[in-house]
């Protein structure tokens, strides 16, 4: 029998409809933010929320402005006002007074049901560049990085729930919406892992992005329009996101998965639970002497939820749960399993 021929198709154009149609169901939903500050002026990108004129952004996109223009794909430029702001995740609302027939509000899908894999696109307006679409995957999802959140102690609680994607994200491309290959949006782009920077100073693109995850915005941004502040829940804890091997071999640890906690805040639920940090102790390895955090517990589960690493953890609690929810945790402590019941405490409370 003759072999079947096979035709050679580009993976984006076997998607229903294809990216252009993407393109132009969401675009007209997608803003230009033009900042102007004390320390100079900006600009970034944002989307429509809903049809009462909401704009979800980044907070750092909009941080100490004293003047907002935004812009919309149709040509039509007001002024904007910041009217809540959540630094834990990086998130602003923006409110704008224009004709409904301007307001095209986006879907808000489910990062939960995203796959590392899934094909993504980004659309905003990187160097000011309006209107910019860029194509991609999820690399990985979960990520952890620092909050723009600082605590009374001079450190930075951790934003969680993360997706990292490898679609082109610049410069102006903050706020903008991360979307799946339905039109949905999936996140809001926040930030590059950069290795340098361009004659004129800007960071450059790697391939390695980062934005909010969208289960962060659908839980977040309605609270934000109905009280203008969210209240993240808090454990207390610092932990290493994993163990590697050698880790594992110094500290006399058999798993080698979960959140080993490296410190305890005073006071903290996870004080008062019973939870353990390492102590720093020296240790020797092949002659030489190394500083390790010892006799830490080793956070397993959560809940029902495996905790292979640092961020399943965050982004159960911040997407999951809210201040005053009890939470189990299974640890390991001394080669024994046990679970600690802990009631999460609220980041304002933190001095």
């Amino acid at each position: 029998a003759e072999p079947e021929v096979v035709e050679e198709t580009i993976f984006v154009d076997a998607i229903p409809g294809g990216l252009a149609d993407i393109y132009d169901a969401v675009v007209p939903g997608v803003v230009y933010l033009q900042v102007y500050a004390t320390e100079g002026s900006g600009s970034g990108s944002g989307f429509v929320y809903d049809m009462d004129g909401h704009i979800v952004t980044n907070y750092h996109v909009v941080q100490g402005a004293e003047l907002i223009e935004v812009h919309f794909a149709s040509g039509l430029k007001v002024y904007g006002e910041v009217i809540a702001t959540d630094t834990d995740s990086d998130l602003a609302v923006v409110k704008v007074d224009v004709p409904e027939e301007e307001l095209y509000p986006l879907t808000m899908g489910s990062s939960t049901d995203l796959r590392v894999g899934d094909g993504v696109i980004a659309i905003g307006n990187p160097y000011g560049l309006v209107g910019t679409i860029t194509y991609g995957i999820v690399s990985a999802k979960g990520r952890t990085m620092e909050s723009l959140r600082l605590a009374d102690s001079g450190s930075y609680f951790s934003a969680g729930d993360i997706i990292q994607t490898d679609a082109s994200i610049n410069p102006g491309n903050s706020g903008g919406p991360l979307l799946n290959l339905q039109g949905e949006v999936v996140g809001v782009n926040r930030a590059i892992q950069t290795s340098g920077t361009s004659f004129t100073g800007d960071p450059i693109n790697t391939g390695i992005g980062f934005a909010v995850s969208v289960d962060i915005v659908n839980r977040v941004v309605p609270v934000l329009l109905e009280e203008g502040t969210y209240e993240y829940p808090y454990i207390g804890v610092s932990a290493w996101e994993s163990l590697s091997l050698l880790q594992q071999d110094l500290l006399e640890i058999d798993n080698n998965t979960g959140a080993y906690i490296t410190n305890v805040v005073d006071g903290s639920p996870a004080d008062e639970a019973g939870l353990i940090g390492g102590q720093n102790q020296v240790v020797d390895y092949d002659g030489q002497s190394v500083n390790l955090p010892v006799g830490g517990d080793l956070i397993i589960k959560i809940d029902d939820v495996d905790v292979d690493v640092f961020g399943d953890l965050l982004s159960y609690i911040m997407i999951n749960k809210s201040p005053g929810d009890e939470v189990l945790l299974t640890v390991i402590r001394n080669d024994e399993i046990l679970e600690i019941p802990l009631t999460l405490g609220s980041r304002s409370s933190v001095r």
